[in-house]
């Protein structure tokens, strides 16, 4: 029988975990530092402990996984919250690697096909707790509706799929008014799609992927960020190292930079510059990013991820780092960020400058 859940604000945790990792992304993660990854998070989270994950990540690998770690560890349901982002149903491996994202998923034993509709939602969530097994998903989302409508081959099929978009949300809130789930949200890269769901549908809260960051802060997105704050909506910034470019990585919000084009120079030479100037202040990169990811207008969670067991309770420190106020300004003055990005850190409290 499903949890019941009655209609309450969700409280989350300054840090949720995000569990791409978990789904073999980039590398082959073996299980027992899975599990050590996941215990740490646990040890030093407030609880609930919050973890992200979706369907996407791995195929479903990133969902068995938690719940494997989780079992193993003898964690309670009730100090763990689950995030799914739907949209993603595992189905059979037919090619030497999975055909939804080639060269990101590593070793994986089956592939995903996209199902955004109010029946292949509900397919989705209903996999996806079955992955997961004693710890069924308590917030839920339409996960990467952008790339949907970006599939659309017309006008015409743009307006369908959007409209199995909408489809998708009819079947999300009737679990939620059933008492399956808490809350509902969205989770895409492009933060215009969000935008218009948001207007469309009520939603608890939104997750915005690798837009909102220390390298890219467009006043637009801003705006859009500042009314969602105004209206009482719940933001998470997600992917604030930009697909683990800003901490160094070579891929750029998940696309492998060819650092001999235009582009990839000019991310090389931005990232030089950022980190020389890190460490003339000594001052960790991925402290800043979280820093500036935190300060946006509205953001009351990040969801950060980690591949090495001993660096989560480090990650999780991240969020009470001081940077001095000069480092800003220097930030500014050498062109790293926009004057947004200055009045972004100027305006939030006194724990960043």
């Amino acid at each position: 029988m499903s949890a019941q859940y009655s209609e309450q604000d969700v409280q989350l945790p300054p840090v949720i975990f995000g569990t791409s990792g978990l789904g073999n992304l980039y590398t082959v993660l073996p299980q027992d530092v899975k599990c050590a990854i996941i215990n740490a998070f646990v040890l030093n989270s407030v609880k609930p402990a919050v973890f992200d994950s979706a369907g996407k990540y791995g195929a479903g690998l990133a969902l068995e996984s938690l719940a494997h770690c989780l079992e193993e560890l003898k964690i309670s349901p009730n100090d763990v919250l689950i995030s799914n982002k739907l949209g993603w149903l595992r189905t059979e491996l037919k090619t030497p690697e999975p055909t939804f994202e080639p060269g990101v998923w590593k070793d994986l034993r089956f592939d995903a096909v996209q199902k955004i509709s109010y029946s292949g939602i509900l397919e989705c969530y209903e996999q996806g707790n079955k992955l997961l097994g004693n710890y069924p998903a308590q917030m839920v989302s339409v996960h990467d509706p952008d790339e949907y409508l970006n599939a659309a081959s017309d006008d015409t099929d743009y307006h369908n799929r959007y409209q199995d978009i909408l489809g998708a949300y009819k079947a999300l809130s009737e679990l939620k008014d059933q008492g399956k789930v808490k809350s509902l949200g969205v989770g895409a890269k492009d933060w215009k799609i969000i935008q218009r769901i948001s207007a469309d549908i009520k939603l608890d809260w939104v997750m915005i992927a690798n837009s909102m960051t220390v390298h890219s802060h467009p006043s637009e997105l801003l705006a859009f960020m500042q009314k969602l704050q105004q209206e009482g909506t719940i933001i998470i910034n997600s992917a604030v190292f930009n697909g683990g470019f800003l901490t160094g990585g070579d891929y750029y919000n998940y696309h492998l930079i060819d650092a001999e084009t235009p582009e990839g120079k000019a991310l090389y030479h931005w990232r030089e510059s950022f980190y020389a100037l890190c460490n003339k202040h000594q001052l960790e990169p991925a402290a800043v990013c979280v820093k500036f990811g935190m300060a946006a207008p509205g953001v009351h969670s990040l969801a950060l991820n980690s591949s090495n067991p001993k660096r989560v309770a480090q990650n999780l420190n991240m969020v009470q780092a001081i940077i001095p106020s000069r480092f800003w300004d220097e930030m500014y003055e050498q062109q790293l960020i926009t004057q947004h990005g200055l009045e972004i850190v100027q305006s939030t409290n006194t724990s960043i400058i």
